[in-house]
């Protein structure tokens, strides 16, 4: 199934009026004509200078680590209803890691530079941070500041994050997807085509700037980025007043006329792309379908025995597939409720009562320790009481033997010659 040639023009012509091309880039056949420049960005490195090619941007490079880059719109984006859209890719070594951060802020290259979320002072906006936080292998999560905050100087900067999910994006061999939509209803960020998180309770305000920063450690990811793309979301009435300030000198029936018309034809702009990401869509799944039958077919024609063999095996790999995803189901739902518990409770409390238990029983034993020593040295003393009785009775038993002795000796006759 192929798109009709004039649908796909007319589909391309559309999506190239709705871009943004001020804080956009990716968006034709090359994403700058220089190699190491984009026109409406200012790039920057450290320990290193970021490359240009033809169809992404090398942000940090494989080699060597401790390496910064940053990439900065000129403009301002004007818009309060919007849709940005990058795409990116990190590789790397087993255990090497980084951090990438798509930055909405105000004064975003005099405020931020090449910084990341960790090493950033007071911003005032929002960004979305992609790292190995937490040793699993890859998370989103969303931070806001409104200038009141050194994140460099918070003593636990990952218990800001306002919003999360888990997504292992290193060493995909492949583009990951991501998305952040603002409406005036509902903030919300899409990895892959499926929703992280989102909120009805943030919104922020037009006149910030778009960046992309990303640093490095000993054993570096290479991050590269192939398009970034900000389209404007639809407009309230109000806004639109605002934003198209005509002199009412026509009827009633002409304001309302245009109004309609004007309708009208968002309304078919939205519907003409969502048709065409179904026909793609449904294109890919024919052309995949189409060849899966072709290898069926090839298969087949080797004989029925083997074609039997084959499919009872294919069967049985299948079988064992899906057990093996039921199981990794199971325990990834395991893991997030885990984790949710761990997240929810506050173990303060439980801490305070452990340590007051530990200077008690440290006490006790201390003073029983002390108590135990004291008699043991008591018990152990020779008792010197005792000892001067018997020195004293030892004498008066020698006073007495040598008074008897005289005596017996002068009661003796004595012999004169």
């Amino acid at each position: 199934m192929k798109l009709p040639v004039s649908l796909a023009l007319y589909l391309t012509a559309v999506s190239a009026q709705s871009v943004i091309e001020s804080v956009s880039f990716g968006y034709g056949d090359k994403i700058s004509q220089s190699s190491d420049s984009i026109p409406g960005w200012a790039l920057k490195g450290e320990g290193h200078q970021p490359r240009v090619l033809s169809d992404k941007l090398i942000l940090t490079p494989p080699y060597p680590g401790h390496t910064r880059g940053s990439l900065w719109a000129e403009k301002p984006l004007s818009e309060s209803s919007w849709t940005a859209e990058f795409q990116f890719r990190a590789t790397g070594q087993e255990r090497g890691s980084g951090n990438l951060q798509l930055w909405y802020v105000k004064d975003g290259e005099s405020q931020v530079s090449s910084s990341s979320i960790y090493t950033v002072g007071k911003f005032d906006g929002f960004v979305l941070t992609f790292d190995t936080h937490g040793g699993r292998g890859g998370s989103v999560r969303g931070f806001l500041n409104d200038g009141s905050i050194a994140y460099n100087q918070h003593t636990n900067v990952d218990s800001l994050a306002f919003g999360h999910c888990d997504y292992p994006y290193r060493n995909l061999g492949r583009p990951s997807m991501i998305e952040i939509k603002q409406t005036s209803s509902i903030f919300e960020v899409i990895v892959d085509q499926k929703i992280c998180f989102q909120t009805p309770k943030v919104v922020l305000p037009s006149g910030n700037v778009f960046g992309l920063t990303a640093a490095t450690p000993d054993n570096p990811d290479s991050f590269e980025i192939f398009k970034f793309l900000v389209t404007p979301g639809p407009q309230t009435s109000g806004q639109t007043q605002q934003q198209q300030q005509v002199p009412i000198r026509a009827t009633t029936n002409n304001d309302e006329t245009n109004s309609i018309n004007s309708g009208a034809l968002n309304d078919i702009n939205n519907r003409l792309q969502q048709l065409g990401q179904d026909v793609a869509q449904l294109s890919q799944q024919s052309d995949s379908r189409h060849q899966e039958l072709l290898n069926k077919v090839a298969l087949g024609s080797s004989g029925s025995s083997d074609s039997s063999d084959s499919s009872s095996s294919s069967w049985q790999n299948d079988a064992r597939l899906n057990e093996v995803n039921d199981r990794l189901k199971r325990i990834e739902n395991a893991l997030s409720g885990l984790q949710r518990d761990l997240e929810g409770r506050d173990y303060r409390n439980q801490f305070t009562q452990l340590h007051k238990a530990i200077e008690t029983s440290h006490v006790s034993l201390t003073e029983a320790l002390q108590t135990s020593i004291l008699n043991m040295i008591t018990a152990t003393t020779p008792r010197m009481g005792l000892f001067i009785c018997v020195v004293i009775a030892f004498q008066l038993v020698l006073a007495g033997v040598y008074i008897f002795y005289k005596r017996r000796r002068n009661s003796m006759p004595k012999k004169f010659l």
